[in-house]
């Protein structure tokens, strides 16, 4: 190779590294770029600079063409002397490298800087302690001078402290906590230990540590200083007690603590400090309060300062809200839930605890509302705050309200202002889009089914000494009509779509449920209710007083088959409630989801009624026939009324087929309609049978009557099957028919004159033997019929 071509090699090599250099560069420069604008106080985050193309540099002139642009086809790697793994950029390793080293010299810095100081004061503290304690108990210095040397080992270290504070100021803001804590112990043992100093001296110490305390956490601009300060100043009452008991003093001491501390929190934003002095005040005033027990000394003074400090809470919370335009979190509605609920709880015991008192607790609930309905309405007219602070206070008002009406009223009052408030808020909260509101309404709603099952509770044991209550036109039935209508009105808004998706899911889902179900149960048992108490009303007027034996004065007499017709029309009830459910659902709201609550409803209506409904029917026949009571006679109406059942149960059936046809359910019930169909016919027959063999005085007629009919109802099922073409009624048909042979053989052969005897065998057979004509001559029906379902 000439001299020439080894030249123009270099060259190309050359113009590879300056363009690698000039892309590093441009990487460089934008990197600078990028810390620069996340060093400024206004950035916000953006796609990474992308460092610019390199340029192209054009070949030397001297160089041919045909030598540049084959070397520049393939360049030649540069060898790097660490390179990054395969599967990494070398900028992403640099990072993490970069990165990781960060993270351990800011642990480092961690236990350097700050924790090794504080556990070096700490058992500074705890040696000159454990020092002090052995020239104490070796008498190695007088009383006096362990004082002053304590004094002089605090002020000496506060001076070193204050020395370091503008090169080390971390280290001596470290140092201050460790002088401060001194100086308040030494001052309790010269007070306490050695009664040196008198107590006026001592409180008056420890109040200008406090004060010390707080200059040096705004001076050092360090909360733990500004911790120790705190822990400093509710101590000192504690420490310095004499057991005097002036509460009094005590609390406008911690009052005043609580207006400096929390000032001190507000200017430097320090709001762990605010939730220290929050918790510590409530827990002493808890513990003194709930000490005294029932002692009413202190019924004023408790009242006066649970209201300071509450208000004092209250107004420092808010102004962190308003002044700091700080979003509302969820700490803010613990702390307002907190003050609000501890205040109030304090306040009702102290009231309750007074006989004097106890009429004011309607009043003082509706004072708390009040306190925060002007809240809300400063803020709301001022706009001092964002929407949620306010909808959060003017739930507290509601709530209060809420409170005050069970508080203060009785009785279904509390039910309706309950209910009116839930469908309030609940419309609110979903139509409006004020979330907080549908939340609050969520406990209300059951709170008002509550409060109205326990009205029907009261309702039902009220005595009727005074007269009658009469149905429909009371209190009882007023209020559960204002409940229906509530929750009706939730139900219409409850199918809306929401504007806005809900935060709490699982809550929708349960009053997408709970309000249909609590409707519908209120629905039924309010009328329910009222049709018992119209039966009681009617036992009532039968009462009759008699004459009674020697050691008796008298006996009470009662109509007592008012109760079997009570529950006769609670069953019509029954049926006619299940029918008209489905009747609207099938006509009109077309839910299906109700559609299936239908079906269950009217499966279970159906199954009582066929047996302890018709077992109610037949102890009226039977007080009919058999009445022995020589003050009250039954009329025929026992027997009439099982007609009417009767015909309401065919309604319900009807119902039935109509949902089965209506296509709301998913599944086919044409079977399952088939046995509940013709089962339900045979119950009702063989009821009646029974019914009429009783009326006529017929013995044996549970068995004799019972076979035959059961016989001629297999040979009508299966004449049905084979007419249909359905394989169920004909297997339905066959089973009946087994059961009817072996109540035969086993029940009825055992009792039955030969005559009764020779009429079921012979019928019994004759039926048999018609099933089986029918079964040959249909055959071709049958096979076909398998066919197809093959």
């Amino acid at each position: 190779m000439d001299n020439s071509e080894r030249l123009n090699l270099l060259l190309v090599k050359l113009e590879n590294l300056l363009l690698r250099q000039q892309g590093f560069e441009a990487e460089i420069e934008a990197l600078k770029q990028e810390v620069k604008a996340m060093q400024s106080p206004g950035f916000t985050p953006t796609k990474p600079v992308q460092a610019p193309e390199p340029a192209i540099v054009p070949p030397p002139r001297n160089t041919p063409p045909s030598t540049i642009s084959q070397q520049s086809a393939t360049p030649q790697p540069v060898p790097a002397s660490f390179p990054p793994p395969s599967n990494q950029p070398q900028s992403n390793f640099s990072d993490r490298f970069k990165r990781e080293n960060m993270v351990k010299s800011d642990f480092e810095k961690f236990i350097g800087e700050n924790l090794i100081s504080k556990i070096g004061i700490l058992i500074l503290i705890l040696g000159v302690a454990i020092g002090a304690k052995y020239a104490i108990d070796h008498d190695m210095i007088s009383p006096l001078t362990r004082i002053i040397l304590g004094y002089a080992v605090g002020a000496g270290l506060m001076a070193f402290a204050i020395r370091l504070k503008e090169k080390y100021e971390n280290f001596s803001a470290v140092l201050v906590s460790g002088a401060i804590a001194i100086m308040y112990f030494i001052t309790y043992a010269a007070y306490d230990f050695y009664a040196l100093i008198p107590q006026a001296l001592a409180f008056l110490l420890m109040v200008v540590f406090t004060s010390f305390t707080v200059v040096a956490a705004i001076k050092y601009n360090k909360q733990v200083i500004a911790h120790i300060g705190l822990v400093g100043a509710y101590a000192v009452p504690f420490l310095l007690s004499d057991g005097s008991g002036k509460v009094g003093v005590l609390f406008t001491y911690m009052a005043i603590i609580n207006v400096g501390i929390l000032i001190l929190s507000f200017k430097k934003y320090w709001k762990p400090l605010f939730y220290a002095s929050f918790g510590l005040t409530w827990i002493i005033f808890l513990a003194w309060r709930l000490d005294l027990g029932n002692d009413n000394k202190f019924f004023a003074l408790s009242l006066l300062f649970s209201t300071l400090f509450f208000v004092i809470f209250y107004i420092t919370n808010l102004a962190y809200k308003l002044t700091k335009k700080e979003i509302f979190g969820f700490s803010d509605v613990v702390i307002i839930l907190l003050n609000s609920f501890v205040y109030y709880g304090i306040g009702y015991l102290i009231l309750s605890q007074n006989k004097n008192s106890v009429e004011l607790l309607g009043l003082f609930t509706l004072a708390n509302a009040v306190i925060h309905f002007i809240v809300s309405l400063i803020i709301y007219k001022k706009e001092l705050a964002d929407r949620n602070l306010f909808y959060l206070i003017l739930a507290m008002v509601i709530t209060f309200i809420t409170m005050a009406v069970p508080v203060q009223l009785d009785g279904g009052w509390v039910t309706i202002f309950w209910s009116v408030e839930a469908a309030v808020l609940f419309y609110l909260g979903r139509v409006k889009v004020i979330l907080i509101y549908e939340k609050l309404s969520f406990p209300i709603i059951f709170l008002a089914f509550i409060s109205l099952l326990q009205d029907w509770f009261t309702y039902s044991n009220l005595p009727t000494a005074n007269g009658s209550i009469k149905p429909i036109i009371n209190v009882g039935f007023l209020t559960a009509a204002i409940f229906i209508a509530c929750f009706t009105w939730m139900f219409r808004v409850n199918k809306k779509e929401s504007e806005k998706p809900a935060e709490w899911v699982w809550m929708r889902q349960i009053l997408n449920y709970a309000i249909p179900s609590i409707l519908l149960f209120v629905i039924y048992f309010t009328f329910r209710i009222e049709i018992e108490k119209h039966f009681g009303n009617l036992l009532d007027t039968t009462k009759i007083t008699t004459k009674a034996g020697k050691y008796v004065d008298y006996n009470v007499q009662y109509n007592y088959n008012y109760y079997s017709l009570k529950s006769a029309w609670i069953y019509i009830y029954t049926l006619f409630f299940a029918s008209a459910l489905t009747l609207i659902n099938v006509r009109k709201i077309r839910n299906k989801e109700l559609a299936v609550a239908n079906l269950s409803i009217n499966l279970l209506v159906i199954s009582v009624f066929l047996t302890l409904g018709l077992l109610n029917l037949s102890d009226l026949r039977d007080s009919y026939l058999f009445s022995e009571n020589k003050y009250f006679t039954v009329g025929v109406f026992n027997i009439g009324i099982r007609y009417i059942s009767i015909a309401f149960f065919a309604l319900l059936i009807v119902q039935c087929y109509q949902l089965q046809k209506s296509a709301l359910l998913k599944k086919d019930f044409k079977i399952m309609f088939d046995y509940l169909l013709y089962i339900s016919i045979l119950w009702v027959i063989s009821s009646e049978l029974i019914n009429i063999l009783e009326l006529s005085h017929s013995e044996a007629s549970y068995k004799l009557g019972l076979s035959i009919l059961w016989g001629c109802y297999s040979l009508f099922l299966i004449g049905m099957g084979l007419a249909k073409n359905k394989k169920h009624l004909r297997i339905g048909a066959m089973v009946l028919f087994g059961i009817t042979l072996i109540k035969l053989f086993f029940y009825d052969i055992y009792s039955l004159s030969t005559i009764s005897k020779t009429i079921v065998f012979v019928s019994l057979g004759v039926l048999l033997l018609i099933i089986s004509f029918l079964y040959n001559k249909y055959k071709h029906l049958i096979i076909d019929d398998a066919k197809n379902e093959n």
